[in-house]
């Protein structure tokens, strides 16, 4: 039987593995795996997975991403193509396509002397993944810099959205749309010995806290309110633990390092562990902060 996902031959995978396209190198295939050359060619992948009634997943960076054993259904998008990926400055605002890495962003920013994006260095991801999960540090996030995001609806039509319509809070956001197209960033002059100054101390200290040489996704927990998941996590004899061949870190409590053989399923069973023992301990209950596919 025909499906119009044929007319996709030529940017469309089937049972394409997806553990390659995460830092955890963890987890089963796509069902459907489609990287779109343009926006017009995603619009009519969009309409196409609107008529064959196929879930749609958008794959950034994979930095903050656990997919699980058994792969995903549906269809995976990853906006790969140079289009989605641009980076433009004009004055004191950045435009940035969803497929830009955080890091290109910043740099980008810094080089042209704006500030407000440094506290975020170190951040792996692109823009895409940042702005659909508020990517943030102790002192802000990425959702205070924000002027308006660029989507497409489950309609398939493009539409601006400004940022206060938008929903962002601690880690996440209120985007109701297929696709995350770019966004649009105010920042502020500054100059660029200063900045670079700052940029270089965010990255000490995270290089100095975090298993940055360890392969790992981030942040597994959202900080509950006025407290440090990683404290208590840490708190609770946490660091160390293993599970299968996955650990919780002993530099970062909040983080998961994974070793040869580690299955999508090790590092769930100690996500439960984790939060079993915290819970027990702290009377206190932890919201993961990673995405996992399928939720």
């Amino acid at each position: 039987m025909m499906s119009c996902l044929d007319s996709f031959a030529e940017i469309l995978r089937e049972d394409e593995p997806l553990a390659p396209y995460t830092w955890l190198k963890l987890g089963g295939p796509a069902q459907y795996f489609v990287e779109p050359r343009s926006t017009e060619e995603l619009i009519k992948v969009l309409n196409c997975c609107r008529e064959e009634k196929l879930a749609v997943h958008v794959l950034g960076e994979g930095s903050n991403l656990l997919i699980r054993d058994d792969g995903v259904s549906g269809v995976v998008i990853r906006l790969s193509a140079g289009e989605f990926s641009e980076v433009t400055v004009e004055g004191t605002t950045v435009t940035a396509g969803a497929g830009a890495l955080l890091s290109h962003v910043i740099s980008r920013s810094v080089a042209s002397g704006l500030t407000g994006l440094e506290d975020l260095a170190g951040i792996p991801g692109t823009i895409g993944g940042a702005i659909v999960g508020n990517a943030g540090s102790k002192t802000g996030d990425i959702g205070t810099k924000v002027e308006s995001i660029s989507v497409l609806t489950h309609d398939g039509l493009q539409e601006t959205i400004a940022a206060d319509l938008i929903g962002f809070e601690y880690r996440t956001s209120h985007i109701d749309a297929a696709v995350v197209l770019g966004a649009t960033l105010n920042l502020a002059a500054d100059d660029p010995h200063e900045i670079t100054k700052r940029l270089r101390k965010t990255w000490i200290m995270k290089r100095s806290s975090q298993p940055m040489s360890s392969q790992s996704a981030g942040c597994i927990f959202k900080n509950p309110p006025g407290l440090s998941a990683g404290t208590l996590i840490d708190q609770a004899g946490l660091k160390g633990t293993r599970v299968g061949d996955c650990e919780v870190s002993d530099i970062h409590a909040n983080f998961i390092v994974t070793h040869e053989n580690c299955t999508s399923s090790d590092v769930m069973r100690l996500i439960d562990l984790v939060r079993s023992k915290v819970s027990n301990e702290h009377g206190v209950d932890l919201d993961l902060e990673i995405k996992v596919w399928p939720n």
